[in-house]
């Protein structure tokens, strides 16, 4: 199966456990006014690349992965499900780590067929590193162009699977960095047994003259970069809420 390839990054060490291959997919419903890779939402152009040339460039570096694996991401990955199931299955037979750095916002659980596609993806799937935006349904809105509920249901459908997941949260000044809603998120996270880790990410404006060049108004011009301290302090109120929803289901 052919997979339309934004980029590929050959040494990424911020995108699961060691250093790994990370593909970035094409196409993505989501538009989060912090986005920095806008030129991946249309799944028109990139590069068309079968499963055995990604794994035929993973194999000319392997030596450099032996404790990290491959790691898909975009864009949404699960807009290209089919292609990603194919890899993952390729690349544990290869005894490949794999990684699948999503918003989950494609789930349906009421859909058969897609929680079919789901299940058989996540079979070949070591670790979800789970992009949560927002916990609050009209804010998550606002800021995603999306809802949330099915997002917030897929964090509960990989746990109910019993798949390791690294949740990630970005803190946007004047957005995401309410202490309410940071303690709401912990509270959420806080009823999932196989979240493993904890990421919590400054936001950064590196993606703005991206937008310039595609000719996209920046939406959050003017808003300041966060600083590793704001994200350290937001951290922990999300882990105030994971530790008092823990204390509650005792």
């Amino acid at each position: 199966m052919v997979g339309h390839i934004h980029s590929i990054e050959s040494f990424g060490t911020v995108d699961g456990p060691g250093i790994r291959m990370v593909v970035f997919t094409k196409g993505c419903p989501m538009r989060c006014q912090y986005c920095h890779n806008p030129d991946t939402w249309d799944m028109s152009g990139g590069t068309d690349m079968t499963v055995e040339e990604i794994l035929n460039q993973y194999d000319q570096s392997k030596e450099f992965y032996s404790k990290g694996g491959i790691t898909v991401t975009g864009g949404e990955p699960l807009m290209q499900i089919g292609f990603v199931t194919e890899l993952f299955e390729a690349a544990h037979k290869k005894g490949i780590h794999t990684c699948l750095d999503t918003s989950g916002v494609t789930f349906r659980r009421s859909n058969a067929d897609i929680c079919a596609k789901i299940d058989r993806l996540l079979a070949v799937t070591d670790l979800v590193m789970l992009d949560i935006k927002h916990i609050d349904p009209a804010e998550h809105e606002k800021l995603c162009a999306q809802p949330n509920e099915n997002i917030l249901d897929f964090a509960r459908y990989l746990d109910e699977k019993g798949i390791t997941m690294w949740i990630r949260h970005v803190i946007v000044p004047g957005i995401t960095d309410d202490h309410r809603y940071l303690y709401q998120l912990g509270l959420f996270i806080g009823t999932l047994k196989h979240v493993k880790a904890l990421d919590v990410l400054p936001y950064h404006n590196m993606g703005e003259m991206k937008y310039e060049k595609l000719g996209i108004p920046y939406p959050l011009k003017g808003v300041s970069p966060a600083t590793k301290d704001q994200a350290v302090e937001a951290r922990k109120y999300i882990l105030k809420g994971i530790h008092d929803k823990r204390l509650m289901q005792k």
